[in-house]
């Protein structure tokens, strides 16, 4: 199981190979789509990446929920546990 300090970075590793964000950019109180100009689609994706990363299970009616990069690592966290 991943701390929530390795989960942030590899969510913001994921972003960064997505959206080309520096990792740096990527912190917990930032929101997906108002800071880091996130899109549905580019979303989507990191999810995917996330999940397969994390060996989680995010449903989709889940995903809306994340709207802060802290909500998505409170999630995968509890995922995992």
């Amino acid at each position: 199981m991943a701390s929530e300090q390795e989960i942030l970075s590899g969510l913001a590793e994921i972003v960064n190979e997505e959206t080309g964000l520096p990792t740096d950019s990527v912190q917990s109180d930032k929101s997906f789509t108002e800071d880091l100009d996130i899109d549905s689609l580019s979303m989507m994706t990191i999810v995917v990446n996330a999940e397969e990363r994390f060996t989680v299970r995010i449903p989709d009616e889940d995903v809306k929920n994340l709207r802060t990069v802290g909500d998505a690592v409170a999630y995968i966290s509890q995922a995992q546990g």
